[in-house]
């Protein structure tokens, strides 16, 4: 094993991407930019890459639910194929090269927001 490449795995700033790409539930997607900002590191993107590209063989995490801006796959030949697999039995569907962001991207706070509307609606309501 690479001693640097474990540490990376382990740094407390993997730990904040990892622990974000965890949430993305099955039959979304979410772009590196929109995990790096809800990891609370906006603008760094690339880090979300390179934190992935640093998961052991066989992890948990689903990885392969992490595309770019334009709904693509970032990830060159076997690896962008078995993301695209892995996509399909989720059915996300690639529209040519494309995901619809609009219609299969994470949208994390779209139930939290309606649930605190109706909670305030409640409390109105007392």
């Amino acid at each position: 094993m690479d001693p640097a490449h474990d540490e990376a795995v382990t740094s407390p700033l993997y730990a904040r991407i990892y622990a974000v790409v965890a949430r993305i539930p099955r039959g979304r997607v979410a772009t590196y930019g929109q995990i790096a900002a809800l990891a609370g590191l906006p603008g760094r993107a690339r880090q979300v890459g390179y934190a992935l590209h640093a998961l052991p063989d066989g992890s948990p995490l689903p990885w392969h639910r992490v595309v770019n801006a334009r709904g693509m796959s970032s990830l060159p030949g076997a690896s962008g194929q078995e993301q695209r697999r892995r996509l399909a039995r989720e059915r996300v569907v690639f529209d040519d090269e494309r995901i619809d962001l609009r219609r299969f991207g994470w949208k994390p706070n779209a139930g939290t927001t309606a649930a605190r509307r109706r909670s305030s609606r409640d409390v109105s309501r007392a």
